[in-house]
């Protein structure tokens, strides 16, 4: 049975809030140097992975460069559930804002987010999108940023009259304003986006960043020191989030709610007496992901029994059959 709506948007707010999680924890635990380039890894390995496809997808293939690129982030950005504004004002240059809230660094994480940091997601992304279409003279250049005090991350992709270096880029200056955003003006969605759709793309957005984030996370600092980071921060995550998602699926207690995120995430989820079935997870598919980082979403799991139950345990279990969840009765 097909997820509802209001599961498949809570399941992508459960794995939203793990991944900016895991980033401020890269950030007070590893420092901001590392933490940039964890954020530049993941949005480098989305860039590549997603921007070309995305284009054709959208049916952006064809137009000027700088339209382009702005086009891809204003329209993938509204069916992965985030604000974005545009303004084109010229055939050679393109604007984009990301107007606050800002999606990435939800809530009040935003105050942990050093500048470095937000700028490594536009040194990954932004910067190469002029690489990716064959076209050297594009660049972007960033005039603001939330995390310095500005309102909304913006900036204006440009196509210069000259080939860039890779310095060039990616350039900043507060000496530019977009302009005021005409949404009549904006491009738009096909129809065929209705809000299941929508629903679905926004689960399977968060869920994706989770991915790239685990695989750029192992290979910067290895699949054990990746997920004692991933695990701390999930667990953490889980249990500050758990009540919330269970009102949200209508989930009574810690296992219910293991069930409902599953079932939620289009996983085929079972109980049997104190276990927890969960055959091939969507969130792994395609990926051949060390031990360690299967544990580490299995603090997931831990945490969300542990907002209901301090003296909880879980023990997770990868077979041949998948993965299992053996729940141990409560002792205290």
């Amino acid at each position: 049975m097909q997820p509802s709506t209001d599961a498949m948007e809570t399941v992508g707010d459960w794995y939203h809030a793990w991944f900016t999680g895991i980033i401020l924890m890269a950030v007070s635990r590893r420092g901001p140097g590392e933490a940039a380039e964890l954020v530049f890894r993941v949005f480098r390995q989305q860039q590549q992975a997603r921007f070309l496809e995305g284009l054709e997808k959208l049916g952006l293939t064809g137009l000027p460069p700088a339209i382009a690129a702005a086009r891809y982030h204003y329209l993938s950005n509204a069916i992965g559930g985030v604000g974005v504004e545009y303004h084109e004002e010229s055939q050679r240059k393109a604007w984009i804002r990301y107007p606050p809230p800002r999606w990435i660094w939800q809530g009040t994480a935003l105050c942990g987010i050093p500048p470095e940091v937000n700028a490594a997601m536009l040194r990954g992304w932004h910067a190469q999108n002029g690489v990716s279409l064959g076209c050297p003279r594009l660049g972007f250049v960033c005039t603001g940023q939330t995390v310095e005090g500005d309102p909304g991350l913006e900036g204006y992709y440009l196509e210069h009259d000259h080939d860039l270096t890779e310095e060039d880029r990616l350039r900043f200056t507060r000496a530019e304003r977009m302009p005021r955003f005409d949404a009549a003006a904006a491009p738009a969605l096909p129809p065929s986006w209705p809000a299941e759709r929508l629903a679905k793309a926004k689960r399977g957005y968060a869920m994706e960043y989770v991915r790239s984030v685990m695989q750029a996370a192992v290979a910067q600092w290895g699949a054990e020191a990746a997920g004692a980071l991933l695990g701390h921060a999930a667990r953490l995550t889980a249990m500050q989030h758990a009540r919330q998602a269970a009102r949200a699926l209508g989930a009574g207690d810690g296992p219910s709610l293991l069930l409902a995120l599953a079932a939620a995430q289009g996983d085929a989820a079972r109980r049997e007496g104190e276990m927890i079935r969960q055959p091939s997870p969507a969130l792994f598919r395609g990926l051949d992901l060390p031990p360690a980082l299967l544990q580490a979403w299995g603090e997931l799991h831990r945490g969300a029994l542990l907002a209901f139950d301090p003296f909880a345990t879980l023990v997770l279990d990868a077979g041949p059959d998948g993965l299992a969840f053996h729940l141990r009765p409560s002792r205290g």
